[in-house]
């Protein structure tokens, strides 16, 4: 019964450590905030360590992520830092989410006078 309970304890503790090494969610949209290659919008799509990365010029790499907190682009030939809402390129270039604007309010409707 301790050899199960020990196999038990064992287990809980490898799935927890190796939760805790999933890197956090980076696809979507961002926006180029400084050292830009272009005035567009990039996208990081995500597959848990593989990532497809597209720059604001339209460029392609795939990148993966080799440590926690870092990642390597094959095409762009060069490394980053990410956080999750930033991405900063070893050339300087910084990408932040992009979270579009709210769209504009709704005008109040039109009163009609009988007149």
């Amino acid at each position: 019964m301790k050899v199960l309970g020990a196999a038990l304890a064992f287990s809980l503790l490898a799935v927890s450590g190796a939760s805790a090494q999933v890197p956090p969610p980076l696809s979507g949209p961002y926006q180029c905030v400084q050292n830009c290659s272009g005035p567009g919008l990039a996208y990081v799509t995500q597959n848990n360590w593989d990532l497809n990365l597209v720059n604001e010029t339209g460029l392609p790499s795939r990148a993966w992520v080799d440590y926690p907190g870092h990642l390597y682009a094959e095409s762009y030939r060069m490394g980053a830092v990410f956080n999750g809402a930033t991405i900063q390129f070893d050339n300087g270039a910084v990408w932040q989410r992009f979270v579009p604007p709210p769209p504009p309010p709704l005008l109040p409707p039109r009163v009609r006078s009988r007149g």
